[in-house]
């Protein structure tokens, strides 16, 4: 594979999908498995010692959190958890300011957040690598823990196809459809024709399909959709900070993740498998899904609880993935070393 001197990522950030190559994002998904044969082996790799990273969370994450704190742990560096009431980010205090101070006293910052704006922001004025976290357009580091998943399970990427079920207008079918595009993996949004991709998502992953030769497909129809899919992939009807779960019900109902959504594959089981960036709402154990069975009658939403402790599912392997993703990140774009070929 491509090897790459620490120059190309040293001092990047990581903020959108689209800023990379694929040559570049398959590094990353390999410097990531390479990483966690490491951990596996117990073997050190503490590329950032003597590192400090900050960690901004506006929004509350179990995932995110714990894979860029393990991370930088593992690593050799020392964060430093900020979350909403710690900080006045755009509050009392602007986000250039911001960035200015974190960048003074720390060597990385993460942002997990709303506005995609303030990320660019704090890159643009930090003088450090930011890595997005998550935010309302982009989630970049769950899509390099999600197709180093799909790799640890095929072996391959190149022409594979993942079919994506719900809300086709977030920022999970955002960046699946643009990383697909741009790593040759054929990208199906299967989601009502109210909630499929906006057209410059859709115009900007059909650029990068032209040069890798993916095959994308937005229906409203399951049948056409599910079809030779090898990966089925799901996320939460209703995101954090929206309350139109009557809306999304009604919408999203046929879009839900069941075993006879998994049969209109028409795919071996052996090259089959489910995945789901979590928290699922697969059960009425928790509280939310006691409201939601209260309110709404509901005992499963996007993906039903046979599916989820099925053979299929590897959402759990995709979450401690995040670690191990996050780790390769932050270690080639803040490392000061010859990063290897793997």
């Amino acid at each position: 594979m491509k090897e790459f001197k620490n120059s190309v990522f040293q001092g990047r950030s990581v903020l959108a999908e689209k800023d990379f190559s694929a040559a570049e994002l398959n590094y990353l998904i390999d410097f990531g498995l390479h990483l966690k044969a490491l951990k596996k082996a117990g073997v050190p790799h503490h590329y950032l010692e003597g590192k400090n990273i900050a960690l901004l969370f506006e929004k509350n994450s179990t995932r995110t959190r714990s894979a860029f704190t393990t991370a930088a742990i593992d690593l050799g560096a020392h964060p430093e958890f900020l979350g909403a009431n710690d900080i006045q980010l755009g509050k009392k205090e602007s986000v250039e300011d911001t960035a200015k101070v974190l960048g003074s006293m720390f060597d990385g910052i993460e942002f997990r957040g709303f506005s995609q704006k303030v990320v660019e922001q704090l890159a643009e004025f930090s003088g450090v690598p930011v890595w997005n976290g998550l935010t309302d357009e982009w989630h970049p580091t769950q899509m390099l823990a999600d197709f180093m998943t799909v790799k640890e399970n095929f072996g391959h990427l190149k022409g594979l196809t993942l079919t994506y079920m719900g809300d086709g207008r977030n920022n999970m079918a955002n960046s699946l459809l643009v990383t697909g595009a741009i790593l040759g993996v054929n990208i199906h949004i299967v989601a009502p024709n109210e909630l499929h991709p906006a057209q410059e998502i859709q115009d900007l992953a059909n650029g990068f399909a032209k040069d890798s030769g993916a095959k994308l497909l937005i229906t409203d129809d399951l049948d056409e959709g599910l079809k030779g899919s090898n990966i089925v992939y799901t996320d939460v009807w209703v995101s954090m900070g929206e309350n139109n779960w009557q809306e999304r019900i009604n919408l999203l109902k046929p879009y839900q993740v069941n075993m006879a959504a998994l049969k209109k594959t028409d795919t071996p089981d052996d090259q089959l498998i489910v995945m789901h960036c979590l928290p699922a709402f697969h059960d009425t154990t928790t509280d939310y899904g006691k409201e939601i069975q209260e309110k709404y009658g509901l005992t499963e939403m996007e993906i039903t609880d046979e599916v989820f402790r099925s053979k299929y599912a590897r959402q759990f392997e995709e979450a401690e993935n995040r670690m191990h993703s996050i780790k390769a990140m932050m270690a080639a774009t803040l490392g000061d070393l010859f990063i290897p070929k793997v």
